[in-house]
């Protein structure tokens, strides 16, 4: 299987790749200079977990996803993976989230829900059909049994 190139997608994720990466990151970025923290406030230690879980996230998944253990013919289904099958886009959603209700800012809380909205529909429409196209009947399996965004993992079925 190609690797998915830009020329294969369709206008829809084009458009909500650009919104999601060329608009709403470098706003946020820029935006989060001028936002002050609500140090000492429950807002500040409500936000705090969403963040450092966003940051830790990508870090295990890495980890899971780069080892010289992870499988080339069946998808990752091992640490985070176990629990989402997105977890470096999810973990951008989270700290997105926790700066917004650490600072207070409904406008970061808006950029959030923008960013995981627009992610859902790029990798719905791109990403995991290629990848069902990579590792067939695997990937299904694993779609069925770990929920895209987070959640408890589902259980085997027992006879």
């Amino acid at each position: 299987m190609e690797e998915l190139k830009w020329s294969d997608l369709s206008k829809t994720v084009k458009i909500v790749l650009v919104i999601s990466q060329a608009i709403i990151l470098p706003f946020t970025i820029i935006y989060s200079f001028f936002l002050p923290l609500k140090l000492g406030t429950v807002w500040f230690y409500v936000g705090l977990p969403f963040s450092i879980l966003g940051i830790i996230m990508p870090v295990i998944s890495g980890v899971s996803l780069y080892s010289d253990t992870a499988p080339l013919d069946k998808p990752i289904t091992t640490g985070v993976y176990r629990i989402t099958r997105n977890p470096e886009y999810f973990s951008g959603f989270l700290q997105y989230l926790g700066i917004g209700i650490s600072c207070l800012s409904w406008v970061f809380v808006l950029c959030a829900l923008v960013y995981i909205i627009s992610l859902h529909i790029a990798v719905v429409q791109s990403e995991e059909p290629s990848l069902i196209e990579k590792y067939g009947d695997a990937y299904k399996e694993y779609m069925n049994r770990t929920p895209r965004w987070i959640g408890i993992p589902k259980s085997e079925k027992r006879n």
